[in-house]
């Protein structure tokens, strides 16, 4: 019995990092599918007539549709949102020291490159503090950078 809940948990653990990447891989196959599109019309335009320039607007218009709401679902999902800390907000700076229960495991986000930062570097890590994002040295808790309402464009 307590196999089935331990091979259960393990499955569903996998499962998690796995439907994030099925969201990020669709959000990437529709940006190439606008790329494609893109050069569709511009093809049309060169070569084609008004029916088929009229054609390939249309397709780049869905596919744009289709990238729009495929990103408002990524948005919308629940891992992301409503975010809140065990502790009051508190406005850090470069160079303050945070107690190690702000940087617990629990508050360290895997990178994402939508995020528009770059990746951390050798013993630093990412912490979300309630919208911020910051940058920490995990090895003594200082703050490197800080990405002031970092995650605000999610509500």
């Amino acid at each position: 019995m307590k196999s089935k809940f331990l091979t259960a948990g393990l499955i569903a653990a996998m499962m998690v990092p796995a439907m994030a990447q099925a969201q990020t891989g669709e959000l990437r196959r529709d940006r190439q599918d606008i790329r494609e599109e893109k050069r569709d019309v511009r093809q049309a335009i060169r070569h084609g007539d008004r029916g088929d320039v009229r054609e390939e607007r249309r397709e780049l218009r869905d596919a744009r549709q289709e990238h729009r709401e495929d990103k408002r679902d990524w948005r919308r999902d629940t891992r992301y949102q409503n975010y809140r800390a065990p502790f009051r907000y508190q406005q850090f700076r470069i160079g303050s020291t945070l107690r190690s229960s702000y940087y617990a495991p629990a508050y360290r986000p895997t990178w994402d490159s939508r995020w528009g930062v770059p990746r951390a570097g050798r013993n630093l890590t990412y912490v979300r503090h309630y919208n911020d994002l910051l940058l920490v040295n995990a090895r003594n808790g200082k703050v490197v950078r800080v990405y002031r309402n970092h995650f605000n464009w999610r509500r």
